[in-house]
C-alpha cells in the first residue's frame, strides 16, 4: 500500500460527449498500473464512495467514480441526488456504459496507465459492472451483489432490465461476491447466472458468504458483516492483481 495520493474532483467526458464530473485518486509515484473506475451504487456519489476510490489508489492502482447522477442533480446532496433519479426510474443502461467508458479513457490517458482498467459495482453498481463487461472490452469485472441481472426489476426502475442475454458478450474475467441471505439477488438468481457463464465457457468465480445479506460490505449499516467484508476485498484485491497487471 502507498501513503502519498493525490486526489479530488475531476473533469471527464461521458456518454455524448457531455462533460461530467468524477471523482480521482491516484498514487504519487510514475510506476505503471491499472485503473479501476468504481461505478456507484443506487444512494450516488457518496462519501462512502470516494472513500473506496482513495482505498483502490492507496491499494496501487489509479481509481475513478463518475457521478452517473451529475445531469439530473448537479452539485446536490448525494441523498436528494439519488432521489430525484429514482423518481425519474434510474440512469438509462446505454448512457451509464458511455459515461463508464468515459472514465475508462480517462484513466488509460494517464501518463503511469499500463492500459488495463476493471470495473466494480455494489448493489445497482453491481448490475451495472456486469453491463459494462458486457459491453466495452474492459479487463476485469467486479459484481457486488448486483441485482436485477436474471430476473426483472420493479416496475418503477423503467430504464433497468434483465441482463442475463447479453453473458454470451462478456468481455473479461467476472468475480461476484454475494451473500447467502441477500434477495437481491437470491441465491438462485446466482446460481442461474452461474449456470449459463459456465455453458457459454466465460471466465468467472463466484464467492457466496453465509450469514450475509445484503449491503454486507457497507461499513455505516446494519447489515455489514466485517468477516465477509474483508474476505471479499481480500478477493477483489487479488483478482485485481491478477487481471490488472501489465
Amino acid at each position: 500500500m502507498t501513503d502519498e495520493l493525490i486526489a479530488g474532483t475531476v473533469t471527464i467526458t461521458g456518454n455524448g460527449g457531455d462533460e461530467i464530473e468524477a471523482y480521482a485518486a491516484r498514487p504519487t509515484d510514475a510506476a505503471p498500473r491499472g485503473g479501476v473506475v468504481v461505478i456507484h451504487h443506487m444512494p450516488g456519489y457518496d462519501a462512502s464512495t470516494k472513500e473506496m476510490v482513495r482505498r483502490f489508489a492507496a491499494e496501487g492502482y489509479n481509481a475513478i467514480c463518475p457521478n452517473l447522477y451529475a445531469r439530473e442533480a448537479p452539485g446536490a446532496d448525494p441523498d436528494d441526488a439519488a432521489a430525484t433519479v429514482r423518481a425519474a426510474g434510474g440512469v438509462p443502461d446505454d448512457r451509464l456504459v458511455g459515461d463508464v467508458s468515459g472514465a475508462a479513457d480517462y484513466l488509460k490517458a494517464l501518463e503511469n496507465a499500463n492500459g488495463r482498467v476493471g470495473v466494480i459495482g455494489h448493489c445497482s453498481g453491481g448490475r451495472q459492472a456486469f453491463l459494462v463487461g458486457c459491453s466495452i472490452d474492459v479487463d476485469a469485472a467486479v459484481d457486488c451483489y448486483g441485482a436485477f441481472v436474471v430476473n426483472d426489476p420493479p416496475e418503477a426502475m423503467k430504464f433497468m432490465k434483465p441482463l442475463l442475454g447479453m453473458a454470451s458478450n462478456l468481455s473479461c474475467p467476472l468475480l461476484g461476491i454475494f451473500g447467502a441471505d441477500d434477495k437481491f439477488p437470491s441465491p438462485d438468481e446466482v446460481a442461474v447466472l452461474a449456470a449459463e457463464l459456465e455453458k457459454l465457457g466465460k471466465e468467472h468465480e463466484f464467492h457466496t458468504y453465509a450469514d450475509a445479506g445484503h449491503a454486507f460490505f457497507a461499513v455505516d449499516r446494519p447489515s455489514y458483516r466485517p468477516e465477509a467484508a474483508k474476505d471479499g476485498w481480500e478477493r477483489i484485491l487479488d483478482f485485481y492483481s491478477r487481471t490488472l497487471s501489465a
